[in-house]
């Protein structure tokens, strides 16, 4: 079986807890053997494909559970809740993670669109999750068994790792993150854009105006898109970014005061109550708690 193959080749190559490079850009293997409780942090646009064990994300209290079943595509970057309850070293949760560039993508999905033949999207439509878990294909397994086929060798993946990750790239936009996926990156991509904008503006100022005026929306009708994709109002969603980011931060050793700013807090006052109220601990107890390892996926 291509999948008992591509697991073979991904615990060949990572023997110990943590993550490895494949030499491919963005693609990255790991193991995880600890067990590790649900916590902030921000999930950029990625792919993570399971191999073995289970990992879990929550988005806006909805809980995701994804395993060797289901690959899980982000489109957009979000403020998730994510662990590894489960994993132990008889146990461990084994994968792939892998950066999606958004030049190559949105390149892809717009010529996808404009090919002969190609479906048009119904306007209107409700825009789809921004955390998606897809079934593996044939069309998923064979790219991403060719992807890993050339880390056993330097020379094939300096020259053929471009053209293997963009036929991954491929397989997800024709599979079943395949709608998620274009209408993140190809035309129509507006909630994509903004939050793109906004992940760039953490440390300062932005606005729910500024943010609907850099995809040409009213107010209401980004309002009412940005829910349907994120499953929260944008307000929610900025704090909880800014949050999320911020406790990440903090969990790495940061100081309290510098990660605040770094996330656009002015008032320090202000940032400890609301992070109090999200995570029902002060910034300070946050510091001193062991939460998730820099490396979990």
């Amino acid at each position: 079986m291509k999948r008992q193959e591509i697991k073979r080749l991904v615990d060949a190559k990572i023997r110990d807890e943590g993550r490895v490079e494949t030499g491919v850009k963005g693609v990255e293997l790991f193991r995880v053997t600890t067990a590790l409780r649900c916590a902030p942090a921000v999930y950029e646009p990625m792919i993570i494909a399971i191999l073995s064990g289970e990992k879990e994300a929550i988005l806006a209290g909805e809980k995701h559970t994804y395993d060797a079943s289901h690959y899980m595509c982000c489109t957009m970057s979000m403020p998730v809740e994510a662990g590894t309850p489960k994993a132990s070293p008889n146990n461990p949760l084994l994968g792939v993670q892998i950066s999606l560039d958004r030049s190559v993508l949105t390149k892809l999905a717009i010529e996808m669109e404009s090919a002969p033949g190609a479906i048009r999207p119904a306007k209107g439509r409700t825009p789809p999750k921004a955390l998606t878990l897809a079934p593996w294909d044939d069309a998923f397994t064979d790219a991403l068994l060719r992807l890993l086929q050339l880390n056993e060798s330097p020379g094939d993946t300096a020259v053929l790792g471009e053209g293997r990750l963009r036929e991954l790239y491929f397989a997800v936009l024709k599979g079943g993150a395949g709608d998620a996926a274009r209408r993140a990156f190809g035309v129509g991509n507006e909630v994509a854009r903004a939050i793109e904008y906004l992940s760039s503006h953490l440390d300062g100022t932005v606005t729910i105006e500024e943010m609907a005026a850099q995809v040409g929306m009213s107010r209401a009708v980004f309002h009412r898109k940005f829910k349907q994709a994120t499953l929260m109002s944008p307000i929610q969603f900025l704090k909880s970014t800014r949050l999320n980011s911020a406790a990440m931060k903090i969990a790495a050793g940061m100081n309290v005061s510098e990660a605040a700013a770094q996330v656009g807090y002015v008032s320090s006052s202000q940032f400890s109550r609301e992070f109090k109220r999200l995570y029902g601990q002060s910034p300070k107890q946050w510091s001193h708690a062991k939460w998730l390892s820099p490396e979990t996926p």
